[in-house]
C-alpha cells in the first residue's frame, strides 16, 4: 500500500522560508515522479512542482518560479519542496503526489493528506 506523508507546514511571515517533506512507503521514489500540488481557500488545487523518476528533470508553476525548489532523497525515500521568498499567495494545503511518469496534470495515482501553509503579510 502506498502512503505520502506530508510534513514541514507552518506559519511564516512573508519573505520567510519553508521546507515541505513527503515520505513515502510502499513506492520508491527514485522510480516514480512525484509531485507537489497546493489548494487556497476557496479556490481550486493547483500544480506547484514536479520532478521526474530519475530527477533529472523538474518543471514548476509559472508562480513559484525561481522561489521554490523541488528535490529527492532517495536513500531516505522522500521528496522536499524548499520555498523561499514567501509571498501570503502561497498560503494552502500543499499535497504530496506520486505517479509512474512526470506530469504537470492532476492525475497522480495516489496522495497524501496535505500539509498547511500560512504566510502571514
Amino acid at each position: 500500500q502506498v502512503q505520502l506523508v506530508e510534513s514541514g507546514g507552518g506559519l511564516v511571515q512573508a519573505g520567510g522560508s519553508l521546507r515541505l517533506s513527503c515520505a513515502a512507503s510502499g513506492r520508491t521514489v527514485s522510480t516514480y515522479a512525484m509531485g507537489w500540488f497546493r489548494q487556497a481557500p476557496g479556490k481550486e488545487r493547483e500544480f506547484v512542482a514536479c520532478i521526474s523518476r530519475s530527477g533529472g528533470s523538474t518543471y514548476y508553476a509559472d508562480s513559484v518560479k525561481g522561489r521554490f525548489t523541488i528535490s529527492k532523497d532517495n536513500a531516505k525515500n522522500t521528496v522536499y519542496l524548499q520555498m523561499n521568498s514567501l509571498k501570503p499567495e502561497d498560503t494552502g494545503v500543499y499535497y504530496c503526489a506520486t505517479r509512474r511518469l512526470v506530469s504537470i496534470q492532476e492525475d497522480y495515482d495516489y496522495w497524501g493528506q496535505g500539509t498547511q501553509v500560512t504566510v502571514s503579510s
